[in-house]
């Protein structure tokens, strides 16, 4: 009986050890690209995922999905707009992101494996100390980009002649999850959208499925909908 008391407590010691274990910080180009290619960002050791947002009928909105290399780098990315009706498939080639079908040279990187140039736009980037992509600058827009200390992505501005659409994040306190927040969107300082969304998680604290909800406050009364996303991670 003892022996079955220790152990029993040094489960539960070593489990609670397990509860406290700090997530991994995201990478500079997870982060970054996360932000200009509008999904979720993962962190710890990807190999590949997919992104599926689907609305309160159960029908495929839009859809993301990437293999990583063990190095960070993205080695192919996949978009669909499915409401859009567009879609693109990049995989990596030197230092630039080609289209899979017509073999376009669409996206320009630097250093290893983060946005340099959209040659196409005629839109660049800036990087931080740390590599984080702070800014992206095109010919009559500019967009900056801020991250808490885990590089998580939060605060984000673009500006466009005489307007300027800031987009603020909030995450809880619980630093396991950063996926569970509210965005407040501004048009020119004037609210115009509210997003709060909360997840699931695995073991890596990445989310598995999450509930999204988006309140359009230009219009009266206010309008939500609901949306829903399943990702699947798998890692090395």
């Amino acid at each position: 009986m003892k022996k079955i008391i220790i152990l029993s407590a040094l489960a539960a010691f070593l489990t609670g050890c397990d509860n406290q274990e700090t997530p991994q910080a995201y990478t500079p180009e997870m982060a970054s690209f996360s932000n200009e290619f509008d999904f979720d960002p993962l962190r710890g050791p990807v190999k590949d995922f997919s992104q599926t947002l689907m609305n309160e009928k159960g029908e495929v909105v839009k859809r993301v999905a990437g293999s990583v290399s063990s190095e960070g780098c993205f080695d192919t990315l996949e978009f669909h707009d499915i409401e859009a009706n567009t879609g693109a498939t990049l995989i990596l080639d030197a230092n630039y992101y080609l289209d899979a079908l017509s073999r376009e040279k669409r996206i320009k990187l630097q250093g290893k494996c983060q946005l340099a140039e959209l040659p196409a736009a005629a839109v660049t980037y800036d990087t931080d100390d740390n590599g984080f992509v702070v800014k992206a600058r095109g010919k009559d827009v500019t967009v900056e980009y801020h991250y808490d200390a885990e590089g998580y992505p939060t605060d984000q501005t673009t500006t466009a002649k005489a307007s300027t659409l800031a987009v603020t994040t909030k995450t809880g306190a619980d630093k396991k999850k950063k996926l569970d927040y509210t965005a407040v969107s501004t048009l020119n300082g004037k609210p115009v959208a509210k997003t709060v969304q909360d997840c699931d998680y695995d073991a890596h604290f990445n989310p598995v499925s999450c509930r999204l909800n988006v309140t359009d406050d230009s219009v009266t009364p206010p309008a939500t909908t609901h949306y829903v996303i399943k990702n699947t991670i798998d890692y090395y």
